[in-house]
């Protein structure tokens, strides 16, 4: 079997950036279980698996446009720090906004705290090498919910 659109593919990747710093991986823990073609993964990545099978091992490539975006100017703000409370605010930090949307602090001021609503990893070339542990077909209602229940997936 091969993955393709709604099969349900379980991977073990490692991520790392163009430096070869590991950025996440599943090592140690249990295979990543996803559907594919439905926009479980980056597009990259789900382009760069379709077709694979069981066993196969691959190092996959992904520009930031088929990954996390390119970064985004734009989404990048000075925020009065009376807008954070009284709290230390320090780099890095991530913060839920209003809306919903996650913002990451990359500047503090005196009176302005800098942050960044672009995904942490946008602008970065990602390079996954990936090993197929199995594929499966997805039942009906793991289509209709969009992830893979039982094992290794959600439970409801």
């Amino acid at each position: 079997m091969q993955i393709a659109k709604h099969k349900v593919a379980s991977i073990h990747y490692t991520l790392t950036d163009n430096n070869g710093k590991v950025l996440d991986s599943s090592s140690g823990r249990e295979p990543l279980h996803y559907i594919q073609g439905i926009g479980n993964l980056i597009p990259g990545m789900e382009e760069g698996l379709e077709g694979k099978k069981q066993g196969d091992k691959v190092n996959l490539k992904v520009s930031p446009e088929k990954g996390y975006g390119v970064k985004d100017d734009k989404m990048v703000q000075r925020v009065p720090r009376s807008a954070f409370g009284g709290g230390e605010i320090k780099k890095g930090m991530q913060f839920q906004t209003d809306h919903g949307q996650v913002v990451t602090v990359t500047e503090v001021g005196l009176n302005e705290i800098t942050v960044d609503a672009n995904h942490p990893l946008a602008g970065v070339e990602l390079n996954f090498t990936v090993e197929v542990i199995s594929i499966r077909e997805a039942t009906e209602d793991e289509l209709a919910h969009g992830h893979v229940h039982g094992p290794g997936g959600h439970h409801h």
